[in-house]
């Protein structure tokens, strides 16, 4: 029995996540109660707790995961200063008198949320309290409203930016270096989160591409499932589409352009969002019965993109012996610059917070980012104790015993991960499950970059799987009566298959994922 403790650990901690306590005292104490008892089998030396306090402090000032914070607090602006909602009812009226029309809204609203905010609670919830009754009045099938509704909601987990993407960079850039250290190479490379945003831009719009083929099939083949809208409402005003889309697009193209341009890092383009989401919530929540506009926030948006081009054009470094009469301006400019964007951020955080949203985004923000590092804290303990049982040594053995090569081995990965997604969380298996098994795979060949976009697309089945799906739970709570929980559960079934579907794509066509980052990079 002593010799199989590690993988006894590990069913432990699966069986003590079902009976549904916090998930990170759960693995906090799994990994302190099989630590002491591999010391008392003689199996564990206790002195490995002592690179504890390095690995926590390691987690602390990882530079890769300051961004999520400010991703986070993005999200949840967006969110709560009501810009989706706009973006659903604006699309909606749009393509809503095309049969299947407010279906193929809810994807192109989703992929755009996914773009901007990247939070699947909020964007689910928002679309299960505003698209869901709408299909359901107009005679959608309660099925495919209720699973394309959790579908949609779970593509910011792989279209950039994405929390999931940034811990799964962390995880494939350790494992890389891990690898390569096994492989003799000291001079090793690294992935950096704009090769993964980039790797994983081009298999998100193709997911979105298989549900809205998906959707107007069925359209088609069953048009009692997804019916026109047949009212008296609009068509809504060419500005009026170009005021809701075009501020959402702005700011996703700020972000990721920062990013895969190479101009920002990952945590700076997550500020630009940060700051960009108030912007746009103090524009949103201008009151023209009070005088107000929108214009000292927009002067303020384009004072900061000038700023940025500014300093790409003309570095502004005064502390050089060498600077002239064109430095000197150049720095005034930049200075009237930032005193307007500090003029249109100010205005924008007073009307946020009359509007009383400032303070549940902090909150919502704190509690999310809380959730994430405490699992990831605690999983870092967990993997400690893990190793000191001999359990990465166990789950090579395990890979490399797979029939089928390297091909063999990566599908039982992939499925491993598919099945343990029905229970688990994505961060309980990215940093948990991926450490050990990813630098094996990588020493086999598999390519890092391609790897971690296969497995994103796996993890985001994980929102969706019965029983323990957050997308279910999350729309099971913001669903009229009428929609059951099986009708739910029934929904995602065909959504599930479709990024299976996905997965095989990019897995017979690598380029796909590989292609753009190379370009790039």
């Amino acid at each position: 029995m002593s010799e199989w403790l590690d993988l006894l650990m590990f069913g432990a901690l699966i069986g003590a996540i079902l009976l549904g306590y916090p998930v990170a005292f759960t693995i906090a104490g799994v990994a302190v109660l099989f630590a002491g008892l591999g010391w008392a089998l003689g199996n564990f030396d206790p002195n490995l707790l002592g690179a504890l306090g390095q690995r926590f402090f390691g987690v602390l000032t990882n530079d890769v995961l300051i961004a999520i914070p400010l991703f986070v607090f993005m999200g949840v602006m967006l969110e709560k200063s009501r810009i989706a909602e706009d973006l659903l009812e604006t699309m909606g009226r749009l393509f809503g008198a095309w049969r299947g029309g407010l279906a193929i809204s809810v994807v192109l609203v989703g992929a755009l949320l996914a773009a901007s905010t990247g939070i699947v609670g909020a964007t689910v919830v928002a679309m299960g309290l505003i698209a869901l009754p709408t299909m359901l009045r107009h005679g959608y099938d309660p099925r495919l409203a209720s699973g394309l509704v959790c579908t949609a909601g779970t593509l910011g987990q792989i279209i950039p930016p994405s929390t999931l993407l940034i811990i799964l960079s962390d995880v494939m850039s350790n494992a890389f270096q891990q690898a390569q250290f096994r492989q003799g190479k000291f001079t090793v490379e690294t992935i950096s989160v704009g090769q993964t945003f980039a790797a994983a831009l081009l298999p998100g719009l193709t997911l979105v591409g298989l549900y809205l083929l998906y959707l107007v099939l069925t359209a088609w083949l069953v048009p009692r499932a997804a019916p026109a809208i047949r009212d008296e409402q609009p068509l809504p005003s060419t500005g009026r589409v170009l005021r809701t889309v075009l501020p959402p697009c702005l700011l996703i193209v700020a972000v990721l352009g920062s990013i895969l341009g190479g101009v920002a890092t990952p945590s700076e383009s997550a500020a630009v969002g940060a700051v960009g989401a108030l912007l746009l919530a103090g524009a949103r929540l201008a009151e023209p019965a009070r005088g107000e506009s929108a214009r000292w926030v927009v002067a303020g948006a384009v004072a900061l993109g000038a700023v940025a081009v500014l300093a790409g054009v003309h570095p502004l470094r005064l502390q050089r012996q060498d600077t002239d009469l064109l430095d000197w301006l150049a720095a005034a400019a930049a200075l009237g610059l930032i005193l307007v964007a500090l003029a249109g951020i100010a205005q924008s955080l007073q009307r946020v917070r009359r509007a009383g949203i400032l303070g549940p985004v902090t909150t919502s923000t704190t509690v999310v980012v809380s959730m994430i590092f405490a699992t990831i804290l605690t999983a870092s303990l967990f993997s400690l104790v893990f190793r000191g049982l001999g359990g990465d040594q166990h789950v090579e053995q395990i890979v490399a015993a797979m029939p089928g090569g390297p091909q063999g081995a990566l599908l039982f990965v992939m499925a491993l991960v598919f099945v343990l997604g029905f229970f688990l969380d994505f961060v309980e298996i990215s940093v948990i499950l991926l450490p050990l098994v990813v630098p094996a795979l990588i020493l086999m060949g598999h390519d890092p970059i391609w790897l971690s976009v296969l497995i994103a697309v796996n993890l985001q089945t994980s929102f969706l799987t019965p029983p323990f799906g957050f997308s279910l739970f999350y729309l099971r709570g913001a669903a009229p009566k009428e929609i059951s929980t099986a009708q739910i559960y029934a929904g995602v079934i065909p959504f599930i298959l479709l990024q299976v579907i996905a997965m095989l794509v990019i897995w017979f066509l690598p380029g796909i994922a590989t292609a753009l980052p190379r370009w790039l990079y």
